[in-house]
């Protein structure tokens, strides 16, 4: 478990370093420096080509995961490098032609109810090679165990370059429509830079000769890239459904409350970049008993720093809603629910790793074309039929991936006979449990206090309660010696 902690505790600085920029873009200079509109035609276009990119990834960057660890020459990485690094383009290429030729067609009906889009549809595609190629060469280098430079890129990297962009429009040294453009370029950037520093990693001597278990190879990406264009739908389809029937602006105030309530996963995204490889090894070595310790120590471990978080934000919720522009503050159900849900998953650790990485991968794809059909008819009943608005996108995504979660708790078991559960479980469901209840209907009495008329006694209050949760959380972790990790971690920069 050292690499991974070690690794995960970098790659946890610079999603939540990631999550303090997006969270400043999010909330304050989206909201006040582009107009609902143009946040809401941003939102859709990223939304769109997170929809498409498994698609034209070919499921290769899990490919390069699951295989890599399984080949021991040269050679034979050579082979399987140069067999799987140029397929995506016998996707991409027909996508390109085919859009191009349909390109009114295709913009005029993404573009019924909110005309704003028509001019922007390319974007999608543009974005969604660059994403692809990006995960491909990221795969790479976390075979090789270095994921941290990635993830800079990944976390970091957009947020900090949309936060450059949002000041330019600001000072008007861009318009909104060349925002979109230089965005577009800057995920461009960001794939070829990842792509030097695979190389460097390990430069392949390119051939075109095949691996031996090429079939296997192309059968499995078969079901990766059928399994990851259901999953996209499920994390995506809700943004993308909103403009069907509301204004596009909805689609930014829906993503602020989804942001929020996502905040908690960055312990889970950190871990599971050193997890996923380390887990394929240790499957591919058929060590067993190192797979159930690390599904067990991930499982506490993030439910113990996910839990921390979800406390924080929802104990937060309203006064952090007062530092936002009124249209944005009712979000506070929608915050709750995908809160909930990352909390979830963060204590299911690396089972999706062990499903993925195992001879049982085949099981994704039935459980994830169930989940995309389930989320999409749950949609269209919350949302079109009932109008529980942005409410009721959120709960049929709360309950379809609660449900397929606990599903692969069930499957985990069955198969492997292990379980993320450990006696100190019951006793960090019950910490969170507690301190949400306890602190969620009190605050500081802070108020009217105001700065160039801009209130900050929300801020204070936040800032002030938020200490005291993490004061009493820390003392029930370590009066519960929940995580030995910790402890050892804590008491070496102690000492």
């Amino acid at each position: 478990m050292g690499i991974v902690f070690k690794q995960s505790l970098k790659n946890t600085l610079f999603i939540y370093l990631g999550f303090a920029f997006g969270g400043i873009n999010t909330l304050f200079l989206y909201t006040r420096f582009l107009e609902d509109e143009y946040y809401g035609l941003v939102t859709f276009l990223l939304s769109a080509s997170n929809l498409l990119m498994p698609l034209i990834a070919l499921g290769i960057h899990h490919t390069i995961i699951k295989f890599y660890s399984s080949y021991f020459t040269k050679i034979e990485k050579d082979r399987f490098l140069s067999s799987v690094l140029f397929l995506p383009l016998f996707i991409a290429l027909p996508f390109a032609y085919f859009g191009n030729l349909f390109y009114e067609e295709i913009s005029n009906y993404l573009s019924i109810e909110n005309p704003v889009i028509k001019d922007y549809t390319f974007v999608i595609y543009l974005i969604a090679v660059a994403c692809s190629y990006f995960e491909i060469f990221y795969a790479w280098a976390k075979v090789h165990f270095q994921s941290v430079f990635g993830n800079i890129l990944k976390e970091l990297w957009n947020r900090v370059v949309v936060m450059v962009l949002l000041f330019a429009v600001y000072l008007d040294f861009i318009t909104k429509a060349e925002f979109i453009y230089y965005l577009t370029a800057a995920y461009f950037l960001r794939m070829f830079i990842m792509m030097f520093y695979a190389f460097k990693l390990y430069f392949p001597k390119f051939t075109f000769s095949k691996p031996e278990n090429f079939t296997e190879v192309l059968r499995f990406s078969g079901y990766i890239i059928l399994a990851g264009s259901a999953g996209a739908i499920i994390l995506d389809i809700d943004k993308v459904m909103i403009p069907g029937k509301e204004s596009i602006a909805t689609a930014a105030y829906y993503s602020v409350a989804v942001f929020i309530g996502s905040f908690i996963e960055a312990p889970s995204r950190a871990m599971m970049n050193i997890l996923q490889p380390l887990t394929s090894q240790t499957l591919n070595e058929d060590n067993n008993k190192e797979v159930a310790s690390l599904y067990k120590k991930s499982s506490i471990n993030l439910l113990l720093i996910s839990g921390l978080f979800f406390v924080l934000i929802n104990t937060n919720i309203y006064q952090l809603f007062n530092l936002l522009p009124k249209e944005y503050a009712g979000g506070t159900l929608v915050v709750l629910m995908i809160s909930s849900l990352k909390l979830y998953n963060g204590f299911l650790g690396n089972n999706g790793a062990i499903i993925n990485n195992s001879k049982f991968y085949k099981i994704t794809l039935p459980i994830s074309i169930m989940m995309a059909l389930s989320v999409y008819l749950l949609n269209k009943l919350f949302y079109y039929q009932l109008g529980f608005g942005t409410n009721g996108l959120a709960l049929a995504t709360l309950i379809v991936i609660l449900s397929a979660n606990t599903y692969k708790i069930y499957f985990v078991k069955k198969k492997f006979s292990m379980t993320p559960f450990t006696d100190k479980t019951l006793k960090m469901i019950a910490i969170i449990v507690v301190l949400y209840f306890g602190f969620n209907f009190w605050d500081f009495p802070i108020d009217n206090i105001y700065i160039w008329n801009l209130p900050i006694h929300p801020a204070i209050n936040i800032i002030l309660k938020s200490i005291l949760i993490t004061i009493v959380y820390l003392f029930l972790i370590f009066k519960l010696n929940i995580s030995s990790e910790l402890d050892i971690l804590l008491k070496k920069y102690y000492k």
